[in-house]
């Protein structure tokens, strides 16, 4: 196995224009409305897509092919449908089967289901229904299968394992269809909805390149800043894990002294974060087109079929579309578990920079197929992931406070409940949290900000 400081690149960051979330306000029936309560914000007005970055309307222009209006119109649109779908992803429990968007402002958001009795529940959430055989349980469960099948010699040949959720299908990508068969044999899942897609690119982790906001790695290697994080009164910023091991050092531009790796882990999963000194300041932003900067709002999840834009300092600005997500990728090095697969093209040099949907934060790049020339794809480690497994809090730029009442205290003799909502914790789809008195149920995972209290983020939060 190639060691990890082998062709290791600058990989830039990636931006992304995904899912932010839903406008509606989710009560339960009965519940009294606060008498003078200001309107809650939408969804865009929450997560920052009602303010898109101009940088980032002109990737989609290009990239997407859409005139002005039909970028802003599609930011929104994904905005409003990430709550759509977690409001449905919880009713529907076991049956959920997967959501996605499409059109060409992503005006259809799908929702896919087990069971043919939920079909009017999702239509009246203005959604279109599918029915379909398996659900995202059963897809996972196949795709774990097929994962501990792996050997280092299917590596080469099979290198991808990711679900499909609108073909309802696991999808083996390989170089050849025996390759692929043999696989699926040994793994013991013939005949579980798994297709084969052939192609003769194998995934490759980037590296070796200068790039837009650059690092140097034990004066050796180069890789991209990610997004700037912090670790209790430790600055830094988030990068992929195949561009250091802890305790490796950093210089910065001007080869100034930078920071150490602070925590390092690839392959299985490829997430890193650098500790920085103190002549360096951490913001909420990220390098754009032509030198300008862009602000990073959040972490909410995107969903597959939103648009995502990407900054490399190798290749630059560039968008596309969310196509899978939890693949596992084998690179030359290893194997990545967790991985979110993109249309967004790549070149060394990109490694470890971020990718952003709207201003929400996603992923950091971890690798891909092809170049930015003739076309190519690319994968990202998703921020949320990164942010709990190594205790971080993501910089966000500073969001306007909703106007929503404090929770009520605990009476005299009460104490605040175990799972209370915290502002810096990373939430999953469906987790749920005490806010108050109240009861809420997470309906996109995201990393909870101060301004995202569950009471005024209904993009966010349903109240149970």
């Amino acid at each position: 196995m190639v060691g990890r400081h082998t062709a290791r690149t600058a990989r830039a960051a990636l931006l992304a224009v995904g899912a932010l979330v839903l406008t509606a306000a989710h009560t339960t029936a009965g519940a009294a409305s606060p008498p003078a309560a200001a309107p809650l914000p939408s969804p865009a007005q929450a997560l920052g897509a009602g303010r898109p970055d101009a940088a980032v309307l002109r990737a989609l222009q290009r990239d997407l092919h859409l005139t002005p209006s039909q970028a802003m119109t599609r930011l929104a649109n994904e905005a409003e449908a990430g709550a759509r779908a977690g409001l449905l992803r919880n009713s529907l429990g076991d049956h959920f089967a997967g959501a996605w968007l499409s059109g060409t402002t992503s005006a259809l958001l799908t929702v896919a289901t087990t069971r043919a009795a939920d079909a009017a529940a999702i239509r009246a959430q203005g959604a279109e229904a599918a029915v379909v055989p398996a659900s995202l349980a059963d897809l996972r469960a196949v795709k774990e299968k097929l994962d501990a099948a792996v050997t280092r010699a299917d590596g080469v040949n099979t290198p991808v394992r990711s679900i499909d959720v609108r073909t309802n299908r696991v999808v083996v990508q390989a170089t050849t269809r025996a390759a692929a068969q043999s696989l699926i044999a040994r793994a013991g899942v013939a005949g579980q909805r798994i297709s084969v897609r052939l192609s003769e690119y194998r995934p490759r982790a980037l590296a070796d390149i200068v790039g837009g906001d650059p690092y140097n790695i034990d004066d050796t290697y180069r890789c991209s800043v990610g997004f700037s994080v912090t670790k209790g009164d430790q600055k830094g910023f988030a990068t992929a894990g195949h561009c250091g091991e802890r305790g490796s050092t950093t210089t910065g531009a001007g080869d100034a002294a930078q920071g150490t790796f602070q925590a390092s882990t690839f392959p299985g999963k490829d997430m890193a974060w650098v500790g920085v000194t103190g002549g360096w300041t951490v913001t909420p932003k990220v390098r754009g087109q032509d030198g300008a900067t862009v602000d990073v709002a959040g972490s909410v999840q995107a969903l597959v079929g939103a648009s995502v834009c990407r900054s490399g300092s190798t290749s630059g600005w560039h968008c596309g579309t969310i196509e899978r997500e939890n693949a596992t990728v084998t690179y030359e090095e290893g194997t990545v578990n967790g991985l979110t697969g993109t249309t967004v093209c790549g070149e060394p040099g990109d490694s470890g920079g971020p990718y952003v949907a709207g201003a929400q934060a996603q992923g950091v790049l971890s690798g891909g197929s092809g170049d930015c020339t003739s076309g190519g794809t690319t994968f990202f480690q998703p921020i949320n992931p990164l942010l709990s497994d190594l205790g971080l809090t993501l910089v966000s730029a500073a969001a306007e406070e909703t106007p929503s009442a404090p929770p009520a205290s605990p009476g005299p003799e009460e104490t605040p409940a175990a799972d209370a909502w915290t502002a810096g914790r990373v939430y999953e789809a469906g987790a749920t949290v005490t806010y108050g008195t109240v009861r809420y149920q997470c309906l996109q995972a995201h990393q909870s900000q101060a301004g995202w209290r569950p009471e005024g983020t209904p993009a966010l939060w349903q109240r149970l």
